[in-house]
């Protein structure tokens, strides 16, 4: 039996990260291996427990979520990093995506998002719904300059015909499973094509390559 995903939880408020727990540990393939109450706890955590994922919240008292993300991910062996926030899209849920979290989810998400965040995230995906990513995409692409849309452009013309489909659908926002029924190949077939994307274009993660395609104007 492969081993469960380990989650670290880290919120402020000790009646969240109870709730968390309940719903992540209803699921037989996710684990709660810890939890931290502030985000100056986190980095002592992560190395204390080994997470593969890390549900954040951004407003803590000591350190906030996005400085705290920034610490996990700079560790060796990084978790992957899900923001917890009550807002659907602000600043520091931007920042936080660009200090390296994978996604972000609302805290009033039905239970079965969140144990779906975790799996999703495990399997390579962003954790942004397509009106969440096209928010983001908003936030992230205005007032750019005509360098940065040339850059942008440059840099999509060096994908492949399929890499530069896969890198369009995940500008709105479909998981590798959508993509792969959507194109007519395997999911293993676009995780290749994501990672080379990734790769050819110095991009940290899938909402780095949305970032990219919005700005070279392919998602319109």
């Amino acid at each position: 039996m492969p081993r469960p995903h380990r989650v670290l939880l880290v919120d402020d408020d000790a009646l969240v990260r109870t709730g968390l727990r309940l719903i992540l540990d209803s699921a037989a393939d996710i684990e709660v291996v810890g939890e931290a109450g502030d985000g100056d706890e986190v980095v002592q955590a992560v190395q204390a427990h080994a997470p593969d994922v890390v549900l954040m919240d951004l407003r803590m008292t000591r350190m906030d979520g996005i400085a705290a993300t920034a610490a996990a991910r700079a560790l060796p062996n990084p978790p992957h990093v899900i923001v917890l926030t009550t807002w659907d899209v602000d600043d520091a849920v931007l920042r936080s995506l660009a200090a390296g979290a994978a996604g972000f989810l609302l805290k009033s998400a039905p239970p079965m998002d969140i144990i779906r965040a975790v799996r999703d995230v495990m399997a390579g995906d962003a954790v942004l719904s397509p009106r969440s990513t096209r928010q983001v995409l908003d936030h992230l692409a205005r007032d750019i300059g005509g360098a940065e849309r040339r850059r942008a452009t440059d840099a999509m013309s060096s994908l492949s015909e399929r890499e530069r489909d896969v890198a369009i659908a995940v500008g709105h926002g479909h998981s590798n499973v959508q993509i792969a029924r959507q194109l007519y190949v395997s999911e293993a077939t676009v995780k290749s094509h994501l990672s080379a994307a990734q790769t050819k274009l110095g991009a940290r993660n899938r909402v780095d390559v949305a970032v990219l395609a919005e700005r070279a104007g392919l998602l319109h």
